[in-house]
């Protein structure tokens, strides 16, 4: 007997249930998303109806493990429903304060000795359901879960990459090739969209994603063939986001189905725009202190919170003592800017590992972690972010995951995950189309924050000025990496006044028009204001802004001009018609017609100058110099409570600061000091900074500006030793450096010969390696990175080779014996494998005549 059960009935009477009946009483088809339970021949169906359209067909449902097959065999033996009502607040997302109306309805099913419930929500924007088994049965070897969608409808679909980073692609979905695609998949049925994805998925599970059968079923498929379970289960929620564009654009359904926070204190917690300075300056910048502290400043005066530091600022495997981050933090936080910082997952990867290597960003007061290349669904992978989420929690760590699977509701459960990559993103250089750029507001950032990096001005891309700055809004991530360069903004001063303004917490979120893959028109609020981003794939054409309530509105709009982005100011009740370019889009910022102006001040850094003389120095220990600087108020308002002076490292003495109770605009205060290097210094290149102090406002904490000399430091040598003549620099301008030991005086090469004339002379000592500045860029398991040898020449004579020099050996003394010889040649070779990276040092490379 088949038995069809919808949810939100009345009761089941216990005769009707026993008798494997269920009557519906006659009224008008509701108009919501509802779940259809049905069994037929002890299997189990599942559907979705949305008013009188049925847009997930009959589905099956069930899950299989070692020891009961739950998929068949099944008797409804009762029913229960509860109605779930909760309010909850988050730090990000589409809208701060949510509600949760639902009901859930619990479906008991027998399979012989073994029970199975199938729990089923439904709400106002969609429908989930999860399986409970509250018998111990064993590893679950898989589910029977599909979603059926009729063959005639139109799929938005990704092709399945463990990175998630694929394109979203529009099909017919009966005839979408029979392939694996990622969670989310979006369709449309006669106009009712449907977006399927998962929700609270966790260590105690395997993450899924879909499989096409063929005509329209796309199966679940688990990640992992046998998902470990220890006593009752809970799988994740199978979700389903039901309704118009704007509602599945909308839903917070997958972070309402997710668990409560685990994090009380969430006041630490703060939202904001970042640079992001990969795209901006590539590996070298991230290696580069003084472009990092380039980049803080330019934060600091947009009023910008962040700076993401990414690969390669610890490439030197002894990065705990030579890292320049906890000097940029330092640097960062006189500035009133954050320092995030990139994480390679094998360094975080156990326990240990994090015990060691935690601690130390946290002690340098790094205030986000980018980690990146988890790379998998499987339950081992789920594990490990169930332990690094409450211990980073802990730490206070903002949290940036890439190379990771999706966002499952962890947004809700684990506030200080701002955002997650699962894209394909802007640091992509193929694949990327506007047709993906409209797509992905109705697919993989419905489901939560997505770093997908827009503002990248000076790359090449698929969109205008116009459509790029759209991205902004049409893109939630609590923390937004903004990828472009200081000159690309300022080149573009419409674009860098917009991205001032923009928030990246927002307390409501509105999908105006469009459709995937043809444009897109979306609306978020701070507070008062409406932030609008719209976007096209195509051919130019106009979108309409309508109004965002009733009354006048002032509306300042951004788009593409023949010659640049141009602004445009309405004041109005009516919509707005938007002339657009050819893949392009516009913003706007709009809110009462109070001022003449939407725009608000951003509090960044008021703008001022340091010159400091000299530019550089070359000092020994104990030895002086003298340093000259003055400081400029360049902006429109006066500092208060300046004080000037050289910082100094540890060990080193200056004379006394100059001050100043007030320094007004255009005016300016000098100083002269006296530098005296300490007697035990490190050596090498350091940087000794002139510092004005002072607060931007009366009464305000204090912040900072500053320029530095660059000192050289090196040690002398002892009587009868002599430095042999070098550039006393590594090949990218940085102290010499391998094996953790600095160098004041060496040379810096890559494979070449260096020749010296030599007058009396016995022995040649040197400490030789390949430069740390190299380490960890490529496989270093594979031992690359740099490899090379060190050759001793006298008089065309071999005096010495070395063994191979690898990135990760330690640094190698060499002493030769050169009497006699007349003309030296240091001798750096590629090692024989052609490997580029050959960075070499000659460290303290020096003669006994």
């Amino acid at each position: 007997m088949s038995v069809a059960v919808r949810t939100l009935t009345a009761s089941i009477s216990g005769a009707a249930l026993a008798l494997g009946l269920v009557v519906v009483p006659a009224q008008a088809a509701p108009s919501g998303p509802h779940a259809v339970v049905s069994t037929s021949g002890g299997t189990v169906t599942l559907a979705v109806t949305y008013g009188v359209r049925t847009v997930v067909q009959p589905s099956p449902v069930g899950i299989t493990t070692e020891r009961a097959d739950l998929s068949q065999g099944l008797a409804l033996a009762g029913k229960s429903k509860r109605a779930i009502f909760e309010r909850y607040r988050t730090t990000s997302g589409k809208k701060l304060d949510r509600t949760v109306r639902a009901t859930e309805t619990t479906y008991r099913f027998k399979a012989g000795v073994n029970d199975l419930d199938l729990v089923v929500r439904e709400s106002a924007d969609g429908v989930a359901y999860r399986y409970e088994l509250p018998q111990d049965t064993g590893a679950v070897t898989g589910e029977a879960s599909a979603f059926v969608l009729p063959a005639d409808s139109t799929a938005w679909l990704a092709k399945f990459r463990r990175d998630y980073e694929n394109p979203f692609l529009q099909y017919r979905t009966g005839t979408a090739e029979q392939a694996e695609y990622m969670h989310p998949a979006l369709f449309d049925v006669g106009g009712t969209h449907v977006l399927i994805t998962e929700s609270d998925v966790d260590g105690r599970y395997s993450g899924g994603h879909l499989r096409h059968a063929g005509g329209g079923k796309f199966q679940l498929k688990l990640w992992d063939e046998k998902v470990a379970v220890q006593g009752a289960l809970r799988t994740p929620w199978r979700t389903m986001i039901v309704g118009s564009l704007a509602t599945v654009t909308e839903s917070t359904l997958v972070d309402d189905l997710a668990p409560a926070s685990r994090i009380r204190d969430t006041s630490w917690i703060k939202p904001g725009p970042a640079i992001w300075t990969w795209l901006a300056g590539g590996r070298t910048a991230q290696q580069d202190l003084a472009k990092q502290k380039e980049f803080v400043d330019y934060a600091a005066a947009r009023g910008w919170p962040y700076v993401t530091v990414d690969a390669g600022w610890y490439d030197d495997p002894n990065w705990r003592q030579t890292s320049f981050v906890p000097e940029l933090v330092q640097y960062a936080k006189a500035r009133r800017v954050g320092i995030h910082t990139w994480v390679r997952f094998s360094s975080v990867d156990t326990p240990e590992k994090r015990a060691d290597y935690l601690p130390w960003l946290q002690k340098w007061g790094v205030q986000g972690l980018k980690i990146d290349f988890m790379d998998s669904d499987g339950q081992e992978r789920y594990r490990w972010y169930d332990e690094i989420l409450p211990e980073t929690a802990k730490m206070h760590f903002l949290i940036n995951f890439h190379g990771a699977t999706l966002p499952h509701g962890i947004h809700r459960t684990w506030p200080h995950v701002m955002t997650t990559e699962a894209v394909h993103g802007a640091e992509k250089s193929s694949g990327l189309t506007t047709s993906h750029l409209t797509a992905l507001p109705f697919t993989r950032n419905v489901v939560g924050g997505m770093d997908y990096t827009p503002g990248g001005f000076h790359r090449t891309r698929p969109n205008t000025d116009g459509g790029e700055l759209a991205l902004t809004v049409l893109y939630e991530s609590g923390v937004q990496n903004l990828a472009g360069r200081p000159d690309s903004y300022d080149a573009r001063p419409l674009a860098r006044w917009y991205l001032e303004q923009a928030p990246t917490a927002w307390d409501e979120t509105k999908l105006l028009s469009g459709r995937p893959t043809e444009s897109v028109v979306m609306a978020r609020r701070s507070d008062d204001r409406w932030f609008v981003g719209g976007a096209i794939a195509g051919e130019a054409r106009t979108l309409d802004l309508p109004t965002l309530g009733k009354g006048r509105w002032l509306v300042e709009v951004v788009r593409d001009g023949a010659a640049g982005l141009v602004k445009e100011t309405h004041v109005t009740d009516q919509k707005l018609t938007i002339p657009v370019a050819k893949d392009g889009g516009f913003v706007a910022l709009v809110c009462r017609p109070v001022k003449d102006t939407c725009a608000r001040p951003t509090y960044g850094l008021p703008s001022t100058t340091v010159v400091t003389t000299p530019e550089q120095v070359s000092v020994q220990p104990g030895q002086t110099f003298e340093l000259s600087s003055t400081f400029t108020n360049t902006s429109a308002q006066p500092l208060y409570d300046v004080t000037f002076a050289p910082r100094v490292p540890s060990g080193w003495s200056t004379s006394a600061a100059t001050r100043a109770f007030r320094v007004a605009p255009g005016e300016s205060i000098s100083g002269r000091w006296t530098v005296e290097v300490g007697a035990n210094p490190v050596v090498g290149l350091t940087d000794v900074p002139a510092v004005a102090q002072f607060q931007p406002y009366r009464f305000s904490s204090s912040v900072e500006a500053e320029k530095a000399v660059r000192t050289h430091v090196w040690k002398p040598l002892p009587a009868g030793q002599v430095y042999v003549a070098g550039n006393d620099r590594s090949v990218e301008g940085r102290t010499l450096t391998t094996g953790g030991t600095r160098f004041g005086k060496g040379i810096g090469t890559t494979p070449a010969d260096e020749v010296f004339e030599l007058g009396t002379c016995t022995r040649f000592d040197a400490t030789v390696g390949v430069d740390d500045e190299v380490d960890g860029r490529v496989d270093r398991a594979a031992g690359a990175g740099g490899s090379v040898t060190f050759v001793v020449v006298g008089d065309g004579r071999v005096l010495y080779e070395s063994p191979l020099r690898k990135s990760v050996d330690p640094a190698l003394a060499v002493s030769v014996d050169v009497s006699g010889v007349k003309s030296l040649t240091l001798r750096v070779t590629d090692g024989g494998d052609g490997t580029s990276l050959d960075n070499a040092v000659w460290g303290d490379a020096r003669l006994t005549c």
